[in-house]
């Protein structure tokens, strides 16, 4: 079964020759979307199938191929693009005999989009540096939606010139791409981010439970409020499903889970305050307990019924 992917707009830039590792739900889309704007485009995935799927869906549109292992499919790469599930993920796909590393050809430039620790990514970075490589960790915000329309938010941490050659290629599957400072700057900005879903989600939740225990209308009530000041992301796209009760979809709890804990690790580390993140974050692990280990993000009002 193939994947989605939403053509856009791309902005026209030199073909560079890419690999992609990692073909989940928002690897697929984003390597689809570097296909399609005219990058070669080699994939590796730990399950082939989901590879070969991806072969036969973009051969007729796109110049793709896939390959059995990292190293393989990095070998004569411009660009290396990664999008799996976390530190150690990261490391069996980047590391190694096998690994992207030791495929990579002298000063090719290595991009993680996997949201893993800042720790990880400065570790990669010198491992990549020691080869004659560069590495940028650039993790995403904006979900499978974001993935599958071309329009994700990229923060990115690393040198400046390698940056620089990759941002043109990247915006195939981004509406912005910046970078924010050294290594790990990127992912450091991705746990802003995720702090900040935290407690939005939370308040959405608790409002939306207090207006239905009060009898409102509570569809016409974020209609009302979505244009005032209480007006977020979340409401706007979150709120109307928190209503009919609906989580089957988006950003999964135990991903939301995994970045929490990554947030308050840091946090340990750099001696950050995060009380309501530590809240939310045992809040995420009762809904867990509810069964709703995939379900929406969204799905913390669940414990509020």
């Amino acid at each position: 079964m193939s994947t989605q992917i939403n053509p856009r707009s791309y902005e026209p830039t030199a073909p560079r020759r890419v690999a992609f590792l990692g073909l989940g739900v928002m690897g697929y889309p984003m390597a689809g979307h570097l296909a399609l704007a005219g990058h070669p485009v080699t994939v590796y995935n730990r399950t082939a199938p989901k590879a070969e799927a991806f072969v036969a869906q973009l051969s007729g549109q796109a110049q793709v191929g896939r390959a059995d292992t990292p190293a393989q499919a990095a070998a004569g790469a411009d660009i290396v693009f990664c999008c799996v599930g976390n530190d150690d993920d990261l490391r069996s796909v980047v590391l190694g005999d096998e690994g992207a590393l030791a495929g990579m050809k002298p000063d090719a430039i290595f991009v993680d989009h996997t949201t893993a620790s800042a720790n990880v990514a400065r570790e990669l970075d010198a491992a990549a540096r020691a080869k004659g490589l560069h590495f940028i960790d650039a993790p995403v915000s904006g979900g499978q939606a974001g993935a599958q329309n071309g329009q994700l938010t990229v923060m990115c941490g690393g040198e400046p010139a390698a940056f620089d050659q990759v941002r043109p290629v990247g915006m195939a599957f981004a509406r912005a791409f910046t970078l924010l400072g050294p290594s790990g700057a990127g992912q450091l900005t991705k746990m802003v981010n995720q702090i900040c879903i935290a407690g939005l989600v939370q308040g959405l939740s608790e409002a939306i439970a207090f207006g239905q225990r009060a009898g409102l209308n509570m569809a016409q009530v974020i209609e009302v409020i979505g244009k005032g000041a209480a007006q977020s992301w979340q409401m706007d796209n979150r709120g109307p499903t928190m209503v009919q009760d609906k989580f089957d979809f988006g950003f999964a709890v135990d991903w939301m889970r995994k970045d929490l804990g990554l947030c308050l690790d840091e946090a340990k580390r750099n001696g950050a305050r995060l009380p309501v993140t530590a809240l939310v974050d045992q809040f995420y692990a009762d809904v867990q307990q509810l069964g709703g280990k995939r379900w929406d993000t969204s799905s913390l009002i669940k414990r509020l019924k």
